[in-house]
């Protein structure tokens, strides 16, 4: 294995606070067991637990003004894997990557697939990318791509999204997320019935190319870039294709593609129980899609959704098998930091909503005593679950603080001698 941080320096630094960890997780498993916890149990869970790496996290991001690069940035895909292994070498939170095409291509997919086993990482779900133009592309998506009035433009988009199919098949990917930049900015400017026939017309030849052990995430957004109107503008929508298309198609939710103050966790249990719940981009938002550092700036929504999430797994729902990818932009911090830090919130939320008192709360529930069910639920947010996270990546030989130990390795600093500054960057968000 061609790990990146020092085995013997997270030895070290895992020895001078596994004291310190040991007090806190058996006085936590004591607690918990008073209410009928086991803590070794809910530690082998969360160390089961994985949430994929999107490839162009690692990169600095950048808003529609500015992007600010920085130290150190990768190069090529073989660069980001290097990053995202890292990342699973300190946590072991994040044991997949989720490659972006056409910015993550290589000439031989073997070579990635050779690059990730001997990094300990495998692939998650394939993204195309139909939203912007690319060098050398004959035809252009800035009024649309599989929505497209031109059915030479839509052509070329579903030849794209086949095209990282086949991709996908040699790098061992199960999955193709697809999201598109499709809409409008004035009204009148397109007939929104029409272009929602194209949308579905292109999609089902794309559904129709899927290898049969492959799953399709179709993703909502409400607006950006098109701001009149979105051909897949929200869940209901999304669910629509997902019916449409067939049994592989699923809905894929990404946590600020939706209007302030949209319960997103009441979507995702229509979406459970419907059985179209695809998996998940995990950010966090206050404005709209800001695509911030999960659980920055609401914990408890992430909890929240969680909450259905567990409910679900325990109730061994059927057809429930949702994917997990953190998909954010780091604008002002170390990406690596951003996106170790973001892993772990999401474990967080999991252990939290394993933490509730199901029994408790249903009967709350049934009886009508909101006052106690949302107690109930809040029990289980305010759990202080740091020492079984912790104590997972202990006993995983992960590090027990992943950035104080990241910046203790000079890991940065290093790629940054090694790889070419980058220079100042327009406005885009990757």
């Amino acid at each position: 294995m061609d790990l990146k941080i020092d085995g013997g320096l997270i030895e070290a630094e895992n020895a001078a606070s596994l004291a310190a960890l040991q007090a806190d997780y058996n006085a936590l498993g004591e607690a918990l067991a008073r209410r009928g916890k086991d803590i070794e149990g809910l530690t082998q869970k969360v160390a089961a637990f994985g949430v994929a790496i999107p490839s162009w996290g690692v990169g600095t991001g950048g808003t529609r003004f500015a992007r600010f690069p920085g130290p150190g940035e990768p190069r090529h895909v073989f660069d980001k894997l290097d990053d995202c292994s890292v990342i699973q070498q300190l946590t072991k939170a994040t044991p997949a990557v989720s490659l972006h095409i056409p910015w993550d291509k290589a000439d031989d997919p073997a070579d990635l697939r050779e690059k990730a086993a001997a990094l300990d990482l495998g692939f998650d779900a394939m993204n195309s990318n139909t939203f912007q133009d690319q060098a050398g592309q004959p035809l252009s998506y800035k009024f649309g791509s599989l929505s497209h009035s031109d059915p030479a433009v839509r052509d070329q988009a579903i030849a794209h999204n086949q095209d990282c199919i086949t991709f996908g098949e040699a790098i061992g990917s199960k999955a193709l997320t697809v999201w598109v930049g499709d809409g409008s900015n004035f009204p009148g400017q397109v007939n929104m019935t029409i272009a929602f026939e194209r949308y579905l017309d292109s999609m089902r030849e794309i559904y129709g190319a899927l290898p049969e052990d492959w799953r399709l995430f179709t993703e909502h957004k409400m607006f950006e870039p098109a701001f009149y109107s979105t051909v897949v503008q929200d869940w209901g929508t999304n669910y629509l294709i997902a019916t449409e298309l067939g049994d592989r198609a699923f809905c894929l939710v990404d946590l600020g593609h939706h209007a302030p103050n949209v319960n997103i966790e009441m979507i995702v249990a229509r979406l459970i129980q419907f059985r179209k719940l695809g998996g998940f981009h995990f950010n966090d938002s206050k404005y709209g899609d800001d695509d911030l550092d999960s659980g920055s700036i609401d914990p408890f929504r992430l909890f929240l959704v969680f909450n259905e999430l567990v409910d679900a797994e325990l109730k061994d729902a059927p057809g429930f098998d949702p994917a997990h990818m953190l998909d954010q932009s780091h604008n002002v911090t170390d990406p690596i930091e951003s996106l170790m830090t973001s892993a772990v919130e999401v474990q967080r939320a999991y252990l939290q909503a394993l933490c509730v008192d199901r029994d408790c709360l249903s009967a709350f529930q049934e009886e009508n005593d909101a006052l106690m069910a949302a107690q109930t639920l809040k029990q289980g947010f305010r759990t202080d679950v740091e020492p079984i996270l912790a104590m997972a990546r202990h006993q995983a030989g992960a590090a027990i603080d992943p950035v104080s130990t990241y910046r203790k390795s000079g890991y940065r600093a290093q790629v940054a001698a090694a790889r070419p500054a980058s220079g100042p960057g327009g406005g885009g968000i990757v």
